[in-house]
């Protein structure tokens, strides 16, 4: 039988993932409060549209481990020479606009202006942060996600230069580790991400994991 998603109304609330279609889509509707949106991450769910709006829970679920995070040995010579300058939180608003340019690999983007209006709006609250890549004073890489207790959701990142984006990932791992995270959510695994050690986990299991670390008080860029 093909479950249909829920249609979301003014309330702030989501239905169980389990209800998601074979596809992980688990709700059509609602808007991108502050307060929807991290009630979303709480439970699993993140948004993948502006018209309609939709929500998602696949299964599987990617995710890096932190502990097995695993940095090839090409990259750590480059991260030892310190190439590019590496900042938290300077242009949270610039690395997902750039996230968001058009790029011929993966051709067109889901992060549209409205997508950089709301996740702006939860960095000004503190709960979405960036991490940055600089050279010579010219933003060349970046990564943002939205943290919510001991869960960083990572959600796009991007590269003007070589191994950009590979730096901060590296930088942002070192972070969420010192700081205490406890799950480093990715939603899928890419082939950008596959080297690092991603790995895909059943729904089941990262819902069991992601309610044990929202229940961590963990503060970014400590």
């Amino acid at each position: 039988m093909t479950l249909m998603p829920v249609r979301l109304d003014q309330r702030v609330w989501f239905p169980d993932p389990a209800q998601a279609d074979a596809d992980g889509l688990v709700a059509v509707g609602g808007d991108f409060s502050p307060e929807r949106l991290l009630a979303a991450y709480r439970a699993g769910i993140f948004p993948w549209s502006v018209k309609p709006i939709t929500w998602w829970s696949p299964d599987p679920r990617g995710v890096l481990e932190l502990a097995e995070f695993h940095i090839p040995q090409s990259l750590a010579k480059f991260l030892r020479k310190d190439v590019y300058e590496v900042t938290v939180n300077r242009a949270f608003r610039e690395v997902m606009s750039a996230c968001a340019a058009p790029d011929p690999k993966r051709g067109g983007t889901w992060i549209t202006a409205e997508f950089i209006a709301a996740y702006t709006r939860l960095h000004e609250l503190g709960h979405a942060h960036s991490v940055e890549c600089w050279q010579d004073s010219q933003l060349v890489g970046g990564i943002y996600g939205v943290t919510v207790g001991g869960l960083f959701a990572g959600e796009s990142m991007f590269h003007r230069a070589d191994n950009a984006s590979k730096v901060v990932l590296c930088r942002l791992v070192e972070q969420l580790r010192a700081q205490g995270y406890a799950l480093f959510d990715i939603q899928m695994v890419t082939a950008a991400t596959k080297p690092f050690g991603a790995r895909t986990i059943p729904r089941a299991e990262y819902l069991q994991r992601l309610g044990r670390a929202v229940q961590l008080k963990c503060i970014f860029g400590t």
